[in-house]
């Protein structure tokens, strides 16, 4: 009767709503609805268009390059201020990059050439220095790196992301959000992620307190070369580590748990329970890597710089359609053109995109100094502060309270869940043993809208506390 009693109890806690335990946000499912994938389709064809936009290809044109490219974004940012409800502040991001080949070998751009990044900021109403950022890249490549002159479309890789970045923008500037949206087209990326390193720093010099970078890189493609055909999935890559932990942060995973529970980690777990409410026939596969094996993307920068950032993309690669030079050889075709992109997969992709940039901008602040507490007791107890430039957003009436989120140490999503009141900062979670689960709490707004999870540090284990994140 006692082992019932404790199942008993812990049904009652959990008590969710939804599979997630999440409440459900009616206007997500009208943005969904919003995402066009003939739109998406006009921009990816426009990109494609100018013939190449290789980070050394030429600047001066009008019409081909990337040059004419990163301007044509720029404007069309720009043209939807004459119907977004919330205005878009366009603005470019440049530095100039060199890696000289007799110094490195390896290096991809052999004389000093002007990296430029395209932002289009939407100022959050309550609490404008609290940024989430959705990035496509600008740039493409055909099978020879340092080849900025011949053809190079770049249907899918990545114009596919950066269409969906600019759909986003078009959807989400007509909503109202606590946050700041930061639509961002990045360069430079085939050449060694510099762009992203150039925005990673301008985020910090602005003091944007960053909860995260949604990179999509190749979102367009449902074939791949291993011969399946599905748009039913897709895949977001996030770090398990961060790559500025401290030998004492290292330490307490060895000890307390929390090798996949970095930010970025609980940003792909929000990625994947938003997928499961609000997008028709998709899942979600959480890869637990930095990226794909061996390879790089865009929210690497960002990462490198201690700030949270996931890759979402296709599931099915097809290698015949990325960084070659366009041909047909023995019955193949060989290069990364229109004809092979799905728009309405694209489309997908970026509803997910959309809610969740709207459930993290939506959201009230993170939860911060989450702490731990339950080493030999029955029980666990968790408690957690807001810091004092998050209270005028408090103030404003988004907080609605906080989730209280648990799950078993080897299950991938949050299983459980127990939403407390606004003005609560410490609950107690009766006859749940901490050393059998994983802990953590998101903070939820008035109409429903969460942050990612923020995973706690464990009183009493160090001195000071760990699994802080300035950014958040």
């Amino acid at each position: 009767m006692k082992g019932l009693s404790s199942l008993l109890a812990l049904a009652l806690l959990s008590a969710p709503s939804g599979a997630s335990g999440a409440e459900d946000v009616t206007r997500f499912h009208q943005m969904v609805k919003e995402v066009s994938a003939d739109r998406i389709q006009a921009d990816i064809r426009k990109l494609a268009g100018f013939g190449t936009r290789h980070t050394l290809s030429d600047t001066h044109s009008d019409t081909r390059g990337i040059g004419a490219a990163r301007r044509w974004i720029e404007a069309e940012f720009k043209a939807m201020n004459a119907t977004c409800k919330n205005k878009l502040e366009v603005y470019t991001v440049s530095e100039v990059f060199h890696t000289p080949l007799d110094k490195n070998p390896r290096g991809r751009i052999p004389e000093p050439t002007e990296v430029v990044n395209v932002l289009a900021v939407q100022k959050g109403t309550l609490d404008p220095s609290r940024v989430v950022m959705m990035s496509g890249d600008i740039d493409s490549r055909i099978s020879d790196a340092l080849n900025g002159t011949d053809d190079s479309p770049g249907a899918n890789d990545n114009a596919s992301g950066m269409a969906g970045t600019m759909e986003a923008a078009r959807v989400l500037c007509h909503h109202d959000f606590a946050g700041t949206i930061v639509y961002a087209g990045l360069s430079g990326e085939e050449q060694g992620l510099f762009g992203g390193k150039s925005v990673a720093r301008h985020a910090k010099e602005k003091g944007w307190r960053f909860m995260g970078v949604i990179n999509n890189d190749m979102i367009g493609n449902s074939e791949g070369i291993n011969g399946v055909k599905n748009n039913t999935t897709a895949r977001v890559f996030s770090e398990g580590t961060r790559a500025m932990e401290t030998s004492q942060e290292a330490r307490s995973r060895r000890f307390l748990g929390g090798e996949v529970d970095s930010p970025s980690r609980n940003i792909a777990r929000l990625v994947d329970r938003l997928a499961d409410d609000y997008i028709p026939n998709l899942d979600v596969m959480m890869i637990y890597r930095l990226d794909r094996f061996g390879r790089g993307g865009h929210h690497r920068p960002f990462n490198a710089e201690g700030l949270p950032g996931v890759r979402i993309m296709e599931t099915n690669e097809h290698y015949d359609r990325q960084h070659q030079d366009l041909r047909n050889e023995d019955g193949r075709h060989y290069g990364d053109t229109v004809e092979y992109v799905d728009w309405e997969y694209a489309a997908k992709l970026t509803s997910l995109n959309v809610v969740t940039l709207a459930s993290m901008a939506g959201a009230p602040p993170f939860p911060a100094d989450v702490v731990l507490e339950g080493a030999v007791r029955p029980s666990t107890t968790l408690s957690w502060t807001l810091r004092s430039d998050q209270l005028e957003s408090v103030k404003a009436d988004n907080l609605k309270g906080f989730r209280i989120y648990w799950r078993y140490t080897t299950d991938a999503q949050w299983r459980f869940s127990r939403f407390v009141p606004a003005d609560t900062r410490s609950f107690t979670l009766e006859n749940i043993v901490i050393d059998n689960y994983f802990f953590g709490v998101a903070s939820v707004a008035k109409d429903g809208s969460e942050s990612p999870v923020v995973f706690p540090y464990v009183m009493g284990a160090f001195e000071k506390p760990l699994k802080k994140d300035s950014s958040q």
